[in-house]
């Protein structure tokens, strides 16, 4: 019996479909994919501002739309998508065929708007691959153990690929953009920045959760959970991107990677919390409660017995108001007072190389502080070192620090395996 060919996940994004000329374009890139002897199934996102332009539609009629309903709306999106893009491949002379996140076994939980997949039972779509057929899936979209249409949140198309992937013991899952890969620092900030041929998961996951934006966080996590190979790479050449792969693969860890930012963050501060335990859990009980994912947390202790705690975190600006809504009654009942701030912004440097060098979170604070930067909350891992500074000083934070670790081109500085 002759072995199967290699099968390879892509996955196009809105900027990528954004037109006709390039849904046509990633028409030809999925017919070379094929061409060259591989099964090839292709994951699409909406059409440019597609999503945003059926979020004010629903606006419009709605002041607070139905979740439900508004993931029957928002799904449309994608199947537009794939739809014309398998009337392009049509037309190329090879066989395509298009699915919803439902039809190609997508199964969610029943969570509206940012569902999370369950399983992918992908039948259907390996018939398609065994009768010579490309097979186009809708991204961003399955169905609920409850036989509803569910919508995955925002950048879940890559999810969708990289559990479409997984399924099907893909090669590889090539994410294509509107950049040729990871860089040592968002290009628009740090022109110099630098393209990386290679990022662990470790460090991937911790430069999505700070603020990059080439891959969505919960697909670096599925794909790190299942073992999938990403590379990530540009719509508009054929150059190599940036492959993520595992720690085991990785032969050298530099000792910083990359400088990751967010501005688009908020705090959110309580004080007079009363001395006693309990008060925190019912604080952030309310908030996971409300779906609310929060980052860095601060809590000042009373120095003397008696008198309150204050405690800070911050979270996703887009979620201030579902916070507020969840803590008002938390607040009343403990007495709390309550501040917002939404003029903050998140710096972070990330590598693996820093486990087993010292003096890192020196320098950092060091090179804010010669930059006159203020830094108002750190948060830390493994691997990373965040600091939260007002909002205006981000551009320059994010320079300042991908100048002093010397991550512009030939700058990399390896991690030798311990101190110096």
């Amino acid at each position: 019996m002759a072995m199967a060919s290699p099968t390879v996940v892509m996955k196009f994004g809105g900027t990528s479909v954004a037109d006709a000329e390039r849904i046509k374009r990633a028409a030809r890139r999925i017919v070379a994919q094929r061409e060259r002897g591989n099964r090839v199934v292709a994951v699409l996102s909406a059409r440019g501002k597609t999503t945003d332009e059926l979020v004010a539609m629903a606006l419009e009629v709605s002041a607070m739309p139905d979740p439900r309903e508004m993931d029957m709306l928002l799904s449309s999106g994608e199947r537009i998508s794939c739809a014309l893009c398998a009337m392009a491949i049509n037309d190329l002379g090879h066989r395509a065929i298009s699915l919803t996140g439902s039809q190609a076994g997508i199964v969610t939980d029943t969570s509206h708007t940012k569902a999370r997949i369950l399983d992918v039972r992908a039948d259907r779509i390996r018939e398609a691959l065994d009768a010579d057929t490309i097979v186009l899936v809708a991204g961003f979209q399955g169905v609920s153990t409850s036989r509803d249409v569910t919508t995955l949140g925002r950048g879940g198309s890559d999810t969708t690929a990289v559990a479409v992937a997984a399924a099907l013991r893909a090669e590889v899952c090539e994410i294509y953009t509107d950049v040729s890969g990871v860089f040592s620092a968002d290009p628009r900030v740090v022109p110099e920045a630098r393209k990386l041929p290679l990022v662990s998961f470790e460090e991937m996951l911790e430069m999505a959760a700070s603020g990059a934006k080439v891959l969505q966080l919960r697909s670096v996590e599925y794909a790190r959970t299942h073992g999938v190979r990403i590379h990530c790479r540009s719509s508009f050449d054929d150059a190599p991107g940036t492959v993520v792969i595992s720690e085991e693969e990785t032969m050298e860890h530099p000792l910083i990677t990359a400088v990751t930012h967010s501005t688009e963050e908020a705090r959110i501060t309580l004080t007079g919390v009363p001395d006693r335990p309990g008060a925190a859990a019912a604080i952030f009980t309310a908030v996971a409660d409300a779906g609310v994912i929060i980052d860095t947390i601060i809590q000042n202790e009373p120095i003397t017995d008696g008198r309150d705690a204050e405690v800070s975190f911050t979270l996703p600006e887009a979620e201030l108001g579902i916070a507020e809504r969840a803590l008002e009654p938390v607040a009343r009942e403990l007495g709390m007072a309550m501040s917002f701030d939404s003029q903050i912004g998140k710096v972070s440097i990330i590598g693996a190389g820093m486990r087993s060098h010292p003096g890192v979170a020196a320098k950092v604070f060091q090179t804010l502080a010669r930059e006159e930067i203020n830094i108002e909350m750190i948060s830390t891992s493994a691997i990373r070192i965040s600091c939260v500074v007002r909002a205006v000083a981000v551009p320059q934070a994010v320079r300042a620090l991908h100048a002093a670790f010397e991550l512009g081109e030939g700058g990399i500085e390896p991690d030798k395996g311990g101190p110096r």
